[in-house]
């Protein structure tokens, strides 16, 4: 089904600009509202991951506040910017836990989020709905980090699975050289492994770079019938160009962390037949209750937020973590320990028609994985 026609680069890029506005240094907590803290990619060629779950997240946060918020408290996000680079997270996973935020919410990226992972744990701070499907963020079992979506293992699986099932069994992999892109490597080689297969040839391209010419040159030649991308949109799209241009005529496959829609824009006409996994439902499908939720949402916000998979998740995301919070509040003030508890308590139910299931033994909620295409007008197909 095709979505409708949405607004572009410049439409995200300023609406990016009142997700960072009102940074306070003030104490986070009061008896009145909740924080959560957020350090993500605000700026830079990763920034629409970070705008879009954002805004989809306040989006959500913002008509719950309308209604009275949780236990007539507000919730609302704290943000800080680190142009998706691991050491920029660091220094602002200190700084709001310094300034006593709730919890940690939204963090964008695996190398980001590893980077965070020593400081909260070593704090105590719970860790929600980052977006990233990285195993090392999952195993060993942190009782800290609770996950919405699916794994990266989860996403590649799927990928896998459809390539052999048509019959493309010449898989290479162009990834980012950091832990998102190994990340992602693993759970390909993984499940080619699993057929008997391996990856036909593997190349690298930097975080935050779109310089793809040395990955081209390593796996034109090789001649694979598709290659699986495991980076962010920007360089994504470069390495799209750049190989077709030098005479690659199989087919993309990508995971979910790369940007749907930004790489839709980025690709423009060239797009057509790029596929990505996703790991929340359609924000385009309104015969899903959480995707009626999200569209009436952004109606009834103005429609200025932009529909697309990232801000879909972030919707998703704070609507599942507000459940959360309502369990946590029993009779008093919530806290961080029974912020955790309340979301393991949550156990197995439909959440606006998501399936999620927590326990105190695991904090992944879903492994839902479906396939999207994009179209060359700039849309999503599923």
């Amino acid at each position: 089904m095709n979505q409708p026609v949405l607004g572009r680069r410049q439409f995200s890029v300023g609406l990016g600009a009142a997700a960072l506005g009102g940074f306070q240094l003030a104490h986070a907590q009061s008896e009145g509202r909740i924080v959560l803290g957020q350090s993500a990619a605000f700026t830079g060629p990763a920034a629409q991951l970070g705008v879009q779950f954002n805004l989809g997240a306040k989006l959500f946060f913002d008509q719950l506040n309308a209604q009275g918020g949780v236990g007539k408290r507000t919730v609302e996000i704290r943000t800080m910017d680190d142009g998706y680079e691991p050491d920029r997270c660091a220094e602002n996973t200190r700084k709001l836990i310094a300034e006593d935020v709730f919890a940690l919410f939204g963090y964008i990226g695996t190398p980001t989020s590893l980077a965070a992972m020593p400081i909260f744990t070593k704090e105590k701070v719970p860790f929600f709905g980052p977006f990233t499907g990285a195993e090392a963020l999952r195993q060993p079992f942190n009782r800290l980090i609770f996950h919405v979506r699916a794994s990266y293992y989860d996403e590649t699986a799927l990928i896998v699975r459809q390539l052999t099932n048509l019959g493309l069994k010449k898989i290479a992999v162009f990834y980012q050289n950091d832990a998102y892109g190994k990340a992602g490597l693993d759970g390909v080689t993984k499940a080619l492994t699993e057929l008997k297969l391996s990856p036909v040839a593997t190349a690298t391209v930097e975080r935050n770079s779109t310089d793809v010419k040395a990955a081209v040159d390593k796996l034109v030649p090789a001649k694979p019938d598709a290659v699986v991308q495991i980076t962010a949109y920007a360089s994504a799209a470069s390495f799209v160009r750049a190989a077709r241009k030098a005479g690659f005529g199989g087919t993309f496959y990508n995971v979910s962390f790369v940007g749907t829609q930004a790489l839709a824009d980025e690709l423009g006409k060239d797009g057509a037949g790029v596929v990505v996994s996703q790991v929340v439902p359609s924000p385009y499908q309104p015969s899903r209750q959480i995707t009626r939720e999200f569209l009436e949402a952004i109606k009834k916000g103005g429609d200025k937020v932009q529909a697309n998979y990232s801000s879909m998740e972030g919707f998703l995301a704070a609507r599942i973590f507000t459940e959360g919070l309502r369990q946590a509040q029993g009779s008093g003030r919530p806290t961080r320990e029974s912020l955790i508890t309340g979301i393991e308590s949550l156990g197995s139910q439909v959440i606006s028609g998501f399936p999620v299931t927590y326990s105190a033994t695991s904090h992944a909620a879903s492994k839902f994985v479906e396939m999207s295409m994009l179209t060359g007008d700039g849309r999503v197909r599923t």
